[in-house]
């Protein structure tokens, strides 16, 4: 079996804004020595070629900054009139599934992915969506990962094209940009300039009607084929959280 990882490494990166900063403390091996002999056991009882044992603290670390999994919590406190579901409550049936890629790199900064889009890709390379694929969408913009740029270019998805997988059986996908939607910054600046109250986080709100998940800030969807795989995305099980980060795999037999 071949394994492709999809995550991004955690770790801090000095040119991520203020809200994507991780940090993770190394602790030494020698520091669990003094910490044993603290606790009552003597020196002379340690094991010949002990050195103690490494240790790591994650002192910072929101659930959206790495790699991750959205969940309809997210999105709102209700879906279709009903409380939404925390990342804790998501199904795990949902979690392994064929997987389809959705090659968009071609699109524009800022302009959104349609259901035109989609489905033009979808008939160029003869491929069709099932219900309970994972649909991973390519825009290259994983490149931009980890410049302090990279929330704030990009295309992303529209409530169209985000509605219209929900409705074809998609309960799962993801992307490769900082978000699903338009990048922030530019919904922020069209919303006003426009003075449209929809526009902003469109995609994102279409789970306040119909309940899905979506990954975002994927990495190396360029080494997968169209098709042909499978994709694992196990979210830390965080009791009452919008969002996990998740280990993204796809395998291939």
């Amino acid at each position: 079996m071949k394994i492709i990882d999809l995550s991004k490494p955690i770790r801090y990166n000095k040119e991520d804004p203020w809200f994507m900063k991780i940090k993770i403390k190394h602790k030494p091996h020698n520091k669990a020595k003094l910490l044993i002999r603290f606790l009552g056991l003597p020196f002379k009882l340690f094991p010949k070629d002990f050195t103690g044992w490494a240790d790591d603290t994650i002192q910072k670390m929101g659930v959206h900054a790495a790699t991750h999994i959205d969940a309809p919590w997210h999105y709102s406190p209700t879906t279709d009139g009903k409380k939404s579901k925390t990342i804790d409550e998501m199904p795990l049936e949902l979690c392994f599934g064929e997987g389809v890629v959705i090659d968009m790199k071609h699109k524009a900064e800022f302009d959104p992915i349609t259901i035109a889009d989609i489905e033009g890709f979808l008939t160029t390379n003869k491929l069709s969506l099932e219900p309970g694929m994972i649909v991973l969408i390519k825009t290259g913009r994983d490149k931009f990962n980890g410049t302090k740029d990279f929330h704030k270019i990009g295309t992303g998805m529209s409530a169209e094209a985000t509605e219209w997988l929900i409705d074809k059986g998609i309960k799962v996908m993801g992307i490769d940009s900082w978000g699903w939607d338009l990048p922030l910054p530019y919904m922020m600046q069209k919303a006003k300039k426009t003075v449209d109250s929809e526009f902003f986080w469109e995609a994102h709100l279409v789970g306040q009607h119909k309940e899905y998940y979506h990954m975002e800030q994927l990495v190396n969807l360029d080494a997968l084929p169209y098709n042909g795989f499978k994709v694992a995305v196990f979210p830390l099980k965080i009791v009452g959280a919008s969002a996990a980060p998740a280990r993204v795999v796809a395998l291939f037999d």
